[in-house]
């Protein structure tokens, strides 16, 4: 799927559609991978799915916390950053295997900068900023993943808002 979003709202939008869009008899620990360069609207978007979970408080990038935990809708929402990430190693010490679990969502910015310390992805996002609009490529990476993306297409198409490569 693709979409094109004008605005930081669009896009915070689109990461409440996929909250909402997220299958309901799917239980086990979910990954979605978030990459693009900087400014792309990563956090933006990821601030998206925690309101759409039902986050009221403030949520901001983890870049220097590394991790930000948030419990809600049932959930336990780990909202990673790794950008300042050396090396795959540094992840011993966040101690992510303790959240591996059913029940768990993991938002991963800079995932490439985990290696093969992740969860492998549900959902795979990718972020680029183009001339009139910032461009969000949404891929499966599992069949929980292909189960989302296909129950958050029809959402956005019932809505309208799905665009194909090249369009406005």
């Amino acid at each position: 799927m693709h979409v094109a979003t004008q605005t930081a709202e669009e896009t915070e939008e689109l990461g409440e559609q996929l909250a909402g869009a997220r299958p309901a008899d799917e239980h086990g620990l979910a990954a979605i991978y978030l990459t693009g360069d900087l400014g792309a609207g990563k956090t933006t978007f990821a601030r998206g799915v925690l309101r759409g979970l039902g986050e009221a408080d403030a949520v901001r990038s983890p870049t220097y916390t590394l991790l930000d935990l948030h419990e809600v809708a049932g959930l336990t929402i780990l909202h990673i950053d790794l950008y300042r990430l050396r090396d795959e190693t540094e992840l011993e010490s966040l101690g992510l295997r303790d959240w591996a679990r059913p029940g768990s969502l993991w938002l991963i910015e800079w995932p490439e900068r985990g290696g093969s310390r992740l969860p492998p992805p549900d959902l795979i996002m990718t972020f680029t900023v183009g001339v009139s609009a910032h461009e969000i490529e949404v891929r499966a990476g599992s069949p929980m993943g292909e189960k989302w993306l296909r129950s958050l297409t029809r959402a956005r198409t019932g809505a309208g808002h799905v665009h194909a490569p090249g369009s406005p």
